[in-house]
């Protein structure tokens, strides 16, 4: 797979190996075999509006730091998930994971059993008179 960077999301998208190979060729820019003059910007090059909302703090007022408001859980949540206690990972925070697990497990089992039943009724021959 090959990947290349993409301008508009900026992350790493899969991408065909001629556009991986060629990273000069940006999203905006368009290459004219007739004219050969190389690249050229198809696009203006000012940034475009902001489409969705407007930020809440403008950078200078918000500081270097993020805020959140939240108490710091992970030392709880480390003691809660390191404990020797021999109980799996999946059921460390007791009766909620044991409802969800158990509920998932029945859902499996459950859609696992409609599966083979309806397979069965597939399978059987069709008796028109």
């Amino acid at each position: 797979m090959y990947y290349k960077f993409s301008g508009f999301t900026q992350k790493l998208t899969g991408s065909a190996p001629a556009a991986a190979y060629s990273p000069q060729v940006t999203q905006g820019a368009v290459y004219h075999r007739e004219t050969d003059s190389g690249l050229r910007p198809g696009v203006p090059a000012e940034s475009p509006a902001m489409v969705f909302a407007t930020p809440t703090k403008v950078v200078s007022e918000a500081g270097s730091t993020a805020e959140y408001l939240g108490a710091n859980r992970v030392p709880e949540l480390q003691r809660i998930f390191q404990a020797p206690d021999g109980i799996p990972i999946h059921l460390k925070r007791g009766v909620p994971d044991r409802l969800l697990y158990r509920t998932t497990m029945a859902l499996t089992v459950g859609g696992a059993l409609y599966c083979l039943v309806a397979l069965y009724f597939a399978a059987q021959p069709n008796n028109n008179k």
